[in-house]
């Protein structure tokens, strides 16, 4: 296809859809993650985290699991299931195309499927706009890699850490540009810092063995 969103958010109607789709995606390479009702609270939050530093391209989820996510940027909404609720509909279109940003939004429509698009036009009053699927499918698949990867320090406010001491570590002792570093999170434990991909090995190989404000801390990828 023409477009390449860097951030997707994929909507399923099920939690077992959206693990099929998870694995399907990442066996061609691209990098998805899901999120469903089924996953613990910080295993949601991990997710998210991830999701909004740029350091997973696509998200797959259900209804249930995107209640309330604070997305600020999203390129593209794709609804591999059609929701049978327009009000719904409307919810998961309305995520991209924020703050005065364009954004995309595309439906899948099976023949069985084509009466709750109907509900959905009727509820939007306006009609939908359809394209045929064969023409995308003959294309060739090209995978999509975040830009960013996510390291997980063992540190976090109740260890007096904050934002300046991580990207000064990471800019100074470390040698990154400030360009390098995305987004910085710090919980009361752990603190996770979005770095771009092409040098985050080599900004884990400087951290891993120095101090932080003269302490030592764990530290991971999040995959």
């Amino acid at each position: 296809s023409k477009h390449q969103p860097s951030s997707c958010l994929v909507f399923c109607n099920t939690k077992a859809r959206v693990m099929d789709m998870v694995d399907l995606l990442r066996e061609h390479g691209f990098n998805a993650l899901e999120l469903h009702g089924d996953m613990e609270q910080r295993e949601r939050e991990d997710v998210m985290i991830q999701f909004a530093n740029q350091s997973c391209a696509v998200l797959v989820a259900t209804d249930v699991a995107a209640r309330g996510l604070d997305i600020q940027t999203l390129d593209a909404v794709l609804n591999i299931d059609i929701t049978p609720d327009p009000e719904v509909h409307i919810h998961r279109i309305g995520r991209t195309g924020r703050t005065d940003t364009p954004g995309l939004a595309l439906s899948l429509v099976g023949p069985k499927e084509r009466h709750w698009a109907d509900r959905i036009a009727e509820f939007q009053k306006s009609p939908l706009v359809w394209k045929p699927l064969a023409p995308i499918l003959k294309q060739d698949i090209l995978p999509v890699s975040a830009p960013m990867v996510t390291l997980c320090i063992q540190g976090g406010k109740k260890h007096k850490l904050r934002p300046g001491d991580l990207l000064g570590a990471l800019t100074k002792d470390a040698g990154l540009r400030f360009e390098d570093v995305g987004k910085i999170k710090i919980m009361d434990f752990v603190s996770f810092v979005a770095l771009r991909r092409e040098i985050a090995e080599q900004a884990y190989s400087h951290l891993i063995g120095s101090q932080i404000k003269g302490k030592q801390f764990r530290m991971r990828f999040m995959s």
